[in-house]
């Protein structure tokens, strides 16, 4: 519940200038910086030149925005500058049409379907290592970036007609990813200008939406229902009121899955293979499990259940490497940790900076699976580990994520070992996971 007790005015970050605010420190550092916030209290105001936004840094107050009371709290403004690229899909609505998207989209992600994308997965997954050469460097970034890309898109399409859709994510996607964080922190004046930044985004993103529609329109017109999650989409009814999406919208939620399903699931494996190469103890174990649950064989969605460890990894992994930031809008006035919030105010909150607490996790810069034992004192609780939202917002493809890295990540391992390339220095790069600048990495044969 929203708390009621006296209130005050939140704390102000330091280091705001005028009529910037705190916009350089987002621009230039944003990580450290939304880090540094909690410092300063559970309740933070930052200007995002003369917009403010309330950043939360306890899990507690984020819980209550959630799931708590969450019907008091709408998506907030960094959502509505993602409209270009997401339309009015699951990523940027909310209240009643959300409600409504959900039960529509919902059966796409169903646990029943987890099971033939997995097997899809793992086929892509098991080509992509077949097609390394041992001693050879490569790029992780951009072989996790294709794999995702490609078992995202056989998901979505099927056949050939969707192949020009796909070819125009991989072509745009560094663009809108430049573009989407930049309009995080873009005070509003400058959204509309036609600055070069402006322009990019806004062309990469109308490119893939026309592109999108035409692969709709052509399967409208086949009037064939493929195995596919488009023509799932398509042919989807809402249980409550009969109504199905129009092609606007099945278009809409189409680009948030190619782009949720291929940066999230990209970015964390790279990370994975980062810290496995950073750690080999821990790869020692993965790699012993693995042996014991899959062997040599093709890894299927069955494995998963037995691969306990690996999993570990993959949460620990996420952890670290969580996304940035968040927003929700008042939608009445409410009083959070004792501070008063007036309708209509921005919050923020980074699930990044809050699975990096020293006060929420023992030693947590430290790359640790063994958190995630079940008797663990140190393990995450729920609602302390958010890494894809929670309550009515929550990620739809969760599951579908998580899937998606334990099985490439064991199919990997099967054969590899990966190693980091002589004189590589990875650093982190502001986006909407923080991702890896360079990782060149070099595959050792395991058998």
């Amino acid at each position: 519940m929203t708390q009621v007790n006296q209130s005050r005015t939140a704390a102000v970050a330091p280091g705001r200038l005028p009529v910037l605010g705190h916009v350089l420190q987002l621009w230039r550092r944003p990580i450290a910086f939304l880090e540094s916030l909690r410092t300063y209290g559970d309740v933070v105001r930052l200007d995002v030149a003369t917009w403010p936004v309330h950043v939360l840094t306890s899990p507690e107050l984020i819980q209550t925005v959630l799931v708590g009371d969450a019907k008091n709290f709408g998506r907030g403004r960094i959502f509505e500058k993602l409209r270009p690229l997401f339309g009015n899909g699951l990523v940027t609505s909310d209240g009643e049409f959300h409600r409504k998207q959900r039960r529509l989209v919902q059966p796409a992600f169903h646990r029943s379907q987890i099971p033939a994308y997995a097997d899809m997965m793992a086929r892509r997954a098991d080509a992509m290592s077949a097609s390394w050469t041992a001693g050879e460097e490569i790029s992780v970034v951009a072989e996790m970036r294709r794999f995702a890309m490609s078992s995202v898109a056989e998901m979505i399409f099927s056949g050939d007609l969707g192949q020009p859709a796909v070819a125009e994510v991989q072509r745009s996607l560094p663009t809108v990813l430049e573009g989407m964080l930049a309009r995080t922190v873009m005070p509003r004046a400058l959204d509309r200008l036609p600055i070069p930044l402006n322009r990019r985004f806004d062309a990469a993103c109308a490119r893939l939406r026309r592109i999108i529609d035409e692969v709709i329109a052509q399967y409208g017109s086949e009037k064939q229902n493929r195995d596919d999650l488009l023509s799932l989409l398509m042919s989807s009814v809402d249980p409550e009121t009969g109504e199905t999406m129009s092609d606007e919208q099945v278009r809409d939620e189409a680009i948030a899955i190619m782009f949720a399903g291929t940066e999230t699931s990209a970015t964390v494996l790279s990370w994975i293979f980062h810290e496995l190469g950073r750690h080999p103890e821990v790869e020692k174990r993965l790699h012993a499990e693995v042996d014991d649950v899959v062997g040599t064989r093709p890894v299927t969605y069955a494995d998963i259940a037995g691969l306990t460890y690996t999993d570990s990894v993959f949460r620990e992994a996420l952890r670290l490497h969580s996304p940035l930031l968040f927003t929700r809008r008042a939608l009445v006035p409410v009083n959070l940790g004792g501070v008063s919030i007036p309708a209509g105010s921005e919050l923020g909150y980074s699930p990044y900076a809050l699975h990096r607490d020293p006060a929420l996790f023992h030693e947590p810069t430290t790359f640790d699976p063994d958190r995630w034992n079940s008797d663990s004192a140190d393990r995450p609780r729920p609602h302390r580990f958010i890494p894809f939202g929670a309550g009515q917002h929550k990620c739809i493809g969760d599951n579908f994520a998580a899937a998606e890295i334990v099985i490439a990540l064991a199919s990997v391992a099967s054969r590899w070992r990966l190693v980091h390339a002589p004189r590589t220095t990875v650093r982190e790069v502001p986006a909407g996971i923080p991702q890896p600048d360079a990782l060149a990495m070099i595959p050792l044969a395991r058998h």
